[in-house]
């Protein structure tokens, strides 16, 4: 398609079909591939929809991620940038500051989370029972696992942590006042700044603890920097988990044969939260970059200062990587997704969302097999407006 020629993006989902993308997509994707598209801010970019081309775009450095680089997408809010926010830096700063923190991510470490992650959820999972039914799946499981398991990773007290659940959650609703949300916003800066400013004082042993012994004591991190750190880790990890885990237990409920098998078959368990990861890819607008030099992307040549989306959902479901695409299948082969990146921006804390997934769902399918919907389908509600997917509620009884 010619630059001249615009789109609307993002495309409406169709309705009463959720799960499913807009039927656009796949049609730019089989017949176009990249798409001149105008964004609802901002100036016309490329829309890359194709597997192939959006994991080549996200292998190579000379498309930014620096959100001030000319022609950077717009993707609907201005940008708030850290000093220290890595994944808006291009390498070798983004170099230096991430590899700062890949030690607190290995595997090694993250198996050793395993049994806190576990009595996390068993602990979400009783005070869900312990209460009334119907209840909000969401609000009572999901979003208190993501929120605790990110409070003991970065060392939040546990007295302080439903007020932090508290801020959280009222940046994610949609139905407060924008001054409510600036309020929460502030109050979680403020908060973090404080805890790392005490945790320089005395450190403890936790993620933040460690890196103030370890970097910021030696000069090569910064106060203002592991205060950023620690945001960007509550943002990567908190509505990414805890909607995954309502998307995919609602995909679950709706297909009852593939709750039971997951429960009856643990093996399961860990290609099934791949497909979790593929079939609901919450980044629903994709992820933006800027050409720093004329590049060809499937065969269209995208010029210096041009910007591209990388629309992950559409590369998760593209037809000439995963056959039957549309459909939600605990034993498919899902490892080629591209949910969780690629190249030098993979997400970091992968290890950590995979844990999650897997520990949350296999508890809720062992542990709650009766588990049903307490509402119709058609009366669930999905962020369709917001930028990472997933559902604002999920009524279930059991």
């Amino acid at each position: 398609m010619s630059a001249e020629v615009e789109s609307t993006f993002p495309q409406a989902r169709p309705a009463g079909c959720p799960m499913d993308l807009a039927p656009q997509y796949g049609r730019w994707q089989e017949e176009q591939g990249l798409v001149r598209v105008r964004p609802p801010v901002g100036d016309p970019v490329w829309l890359v929809t194709r597997h192939e081309d959006v994991r080549r775009v996200l292998a190579d450095v000379r498309f930014s991620s620096d959100m001030t680089a000319a022609g950077y997408p717009k993707l609907f809010v201005p940008p708030l940038i850290l000093p220290g926010a890595f994944i808006a830096l291009d390498p070798p700063e983004h170099t230096r500051l991430r590899a700062m923190l890949t030690g607190e991510f290995t595997t090694r470490r993250m198996q050793a989370l395993r049994p806190k992650v576990q009595a996390i959820v068993d602990g979400a999972l009783e005070e869900l029972l312990a209460g009334p039914a119907p209840a909000d799946l969401v609000t009572a499981f999901a979003r208190p696992v993501a929120a605790v398991v990110i409070c003991e990773l970065l060392g939040v007290p546990a007295a302080d942590q439903r007020l932090f659940l508290g801020w959280t959650e009222t940046l994610h609703r949609r139905d407060v006042p924008p001054a409510a949300h600036q309020e929460a916003n502030e109050a979680l800066f403020g908060y973090m700044d404080a805890l790392v400013a005490r945790k320089s004082a005395e450190p403890t042993d936790d993620l933040i603890g460690r890196l103030v012994v370890e970097r910021v004591r030696t000069g090569e991190l910064k106060h203002g920097e592991l205060v950023a750190f620690a945001l960007l880790l509550l943002a990567g990890g908190l509505d990414t988990s805890a909607n995954v885990i309502g998307l995919s237990t609602l995909s679950l409920l709706l297909d009852r044969p593939q709750w039971t098998a997951l429960a009856a078959e643990p093996a399961l368990l860990d290609g099934a939260v791949e497909e979790m990861l593929r079939f609901h890819t919450i980044t629903q607008w994709g992820i933006g970059r800027a050409a720093t030099t004329d590049l060809e992307v499937g065969g269209t040549t995208v010029r210096a200062g041009e910007g591209v989306i990388l629309l992950l959902p559409a590369a998760n479901r593209d037809p000439s990587v995963f056959a039957e695409p549309d459909r939600f299948d605990v034993r498919r082969e899902a490892r080629g997704h591209l949910t969780l990146g690629h190249g030098v921006h993979h997400c970091i804390g992968q290890g950590l969302a995979r844990l999650e997934l897997q520990v949350a769902m296999g508890t809720l399918v062992r542990r709650l097999p009766e588990l049903a919907l307490a509402v119709p389908q058609a009366d669930v509600g999905f962020q369709d407006d917001m930028f990472v997917y997933g559902v604002h509620g999920l009524p279930v009884t059991w």
